[in-house]
């Protein structure tokens, strides 16, 4: 039963990878971006969230009315002033503006916040839990934020193949210039995408909040965990994202049963055999 438990624990532990990794396979699937900075801007979610739950007195959950568009806004602008310029005349500029941005969000957090790891209280919700058979039972955290997840795929899958925003991403990533040619402006665009990226990030950001510390130094290790989701599950797949966060998850779940110290590096070394034998990931999208 133990085994069992770590792998239920896993798949829902992978819902919440799939969060961190879904905004960052819709911007590299648009834009062909890989954004550095992509794990400091879900800190800054955690932290946004932080503020605003001291501010006005909502629970974490409720912040997201706030944080959410907040976050949203904050992605448009930085696309809009810092990335715009620099997306398609090569693959190295945009990457190091975000790694630029990176390196100032976690330097202000910690001038900010001070290097003290912060967590949101969400009450009874973080102990509570559901019996599912003898010596397994499932916490309600756990399970909220995996359907969450699920639901936000669906979502950004309906956004992406079922309406007009959709189709002007899917034309601006085939051929910016084209799609610029059909009035297509692609600075709104690409704009856009990071807003829904952003605002998908601050989902990610809270619950991050709530289920574990974070400080201004937790950036990377998020990004490498929604990077491995992505790669897992295969480029350009929103659902295989969600597949490679539960591959990563009951890997780590399976790693710890063995052994903690074990944990983090099971994870670590399924993302290496998937990345050695199927590169383009387990369920990669065939268009």
């Amino acid at each position: 039963m133990d085994w069992v438990n770590a792998i239920v624990q896993g798949v829902l532990l992978g819902g919440l990878y799939a969060l961190f990794a879904a905004g960052l396979s819709l911007i590299f699937g648009v834009m062909r971006l890989v954004n550095i900075a992509h794990g400091d801007l879900i800190v800054l979610a955690a932290y946004i969230a932080l503020v605003v739950v001291h501010a006005t007195g909502l629970h974490p959950l409720a912040s997201a009315i706030i944080v959410v568009p907040l976050m949203a806004a904050i992605g448009y602008g930085l696309q809009r002033l810092l990335l715009n310029p620099t997306i398609g005349k090569d693959l190295l500029s945009p990457l190091l503006v975000t790694f630029g941005i990176s390196v100032i969000l976690q330097n202000g957090l910690l001038a900010t916040f001070t290097a003290d790891s912060r967590r949101l209280a969400a009450g009874s919700l973080e102990t509570a839990s559901i019996q599912v058979l003898p010596g397994l039972s499932l916490g309600i955290l756990p399970l909220f934020m995996f359907a969450v997840s699920v639901l936000l795929i669906f979502g950004l899958e309906w956004i992406f193949y079922r309406t007009s925003l959709g189709r002007a991403f899917r034309a601006t990533s085939d051929d910016a210039e084209i799609a610029q040619l059909m009035m297509i402006d692609r600075r709104h665009i690409f704009g856009m995408a990071m807003a829904l990226s952003a605002g998908v990030v601050a989902i990610a950001g809270i619950f991050l909040a709530i289920r574990t510390n974070f400080d201004p130094s937790s950036g990377p290790t998020r990004l490498l965990f929604g990077f491995e989701a992505v790669i897992i599950g295969g480029l350009g797949n929103l659902w295989g994202t969600l597949a490679g966060g539960i591959v990563l998850g009951v890997a780590q779940g399976i790693g710890a049963q063995i052994s903690p110290g074990w944990q983090i590096l099971a994870g670590h070394l399924v993302f290496f055999l998937v990345l050695a034998l199927r590169p383009k990931g387990l369920f990669p999208r065939m268009d």
